[in-house]
């Protein structure tokens, strides 16, 4: 099998790591039927890791599931999201900033019924609103509480001020890394930033593009066990992998989710399995925003 991890092995010791196995799925209420829509931001270190198709298909099997989906569209300027889904919005969260329309006029519907909020970089806008303007915005927001379970972030790439102020609103982060020893570093990276300068301790690892889980498994546990070292009291769960699919590739040149036109193919099953154990791992867990609360995060001083 190819190294995939020689930058990290160096530093890792030889001792194995634990890792968390998938949890048995339980048709419990999630705590966003509580408490409000759980919102969790898609992330990864480096591009070209699958994020936005990890975001995309993973909200079809919410969907599936009877969940209410929503994705905000964080990757400032690439709209990947709408390559994913084969849709064209006409107007984005900076006409909502602009306050040229309303926010339920710019979410648009893609496969399965899931909703979008598209972004540009009106995003950056947000932190130079007026107060009032800021109230008003955020009462939108308030509105989208009742009608979501589960707020979906894809962020951008890497460790700019964006990348970890939408990480740090989120209620939860899953950093997507593949095999290739850049992924590994950068996540590495990314979380040292967090924990370090932000003090956030508690991570998911989901692996993409791998052969097997085996090398899903391996891969995660050097990955674990350096931030371990470096990072005493640091958390990093392991909630699961996507394998290497063809059919993902085709499904992109389709412009359509690989769980809508390709739904038996190994990526697509893997998907259905991982949207059952994170909505499982929310069962029971308190939540600790919602939609407004994630927004006002934002709004007030994050994007600064």
């Amino acid at each position: 099998m190819m190294d995939q991890a020689t930058p990290l092995r160096s530093i890792v010791k030889k001792e194995s790591g634990k890792i968390h196995k998938l949890s048995t799925y339980r048709e419990d209420r999630s705590p966003a039927a509580i408490n409000g829509p759980a919102v969790v931001a898609v992330t990864s270190g480096k591009g070209g890791v699958g994020k936005t198709n990890v975001v995309g298909n993973l909200a079809v099997a919410y969907q599936r599931m009877g969940k209410r989906i929503l994705i905000f569209d964080a990757d400032l300027g690439l709209a990947n999201i709408d390559i994913i889904f084969g849709i064209n919005p006409k107007y984005t969260i900076e006409d909502v900033v602009r306050g040229e329309k309303e926010l339920s006029q710019i979410i648009v519907e893609g496969p399965e019924g899931v909703s979008i909020i598209p972004a540009s970089s009106g995003v950056q806008e947000l932190a130079h609103l007026s107060e009032g303007h800021k109230i008003n915005l955020l009462n939108e927001f308030d509105m989208l509480n009742s009608r979501f379970d589960i707020l979906l972030i894809d962020t951008s790439a890497g460790i700019s001020s964006n990348v970890i102020y939408f990480n740090l609103a989120a209620q939860d982060r899953i950093i997507v890394v593949t095999p290739e020893p850049t992924s590994i570093t950068d996540a590495y990276a990314l979380m040292k930033v967090m924990f370090n300068q932000h003090g956030t301790k508690n991570f998911s690892i989901l692996m993409n593009m791998v052969k097997d889980e085996k090398e899903a498994k391996s891969v995660f546990k050097h990955l674990a066990m350096v931030a371990a070292r470096f990072m005493a009291s640091i958390a990093i769960d392991y909630v699961g992998f996507i394998p290497w699919d063809r059919h993902l590739l085709k499904a992109v040149s389709k412009r359509e989710p690989v769980t809508c036109c390709y739904p038996e193919a190994s990526s697509s099953q893997s998907f259905k399995v991982l949207a059952k154990f994170l909505l499982s791992r929310m069962n029971g867990k308190p939540n600790d925003g919602n939609i407004k609360f994630f927004w006002k995060r934002l709004i007030n001083g994050a994007m600064d």
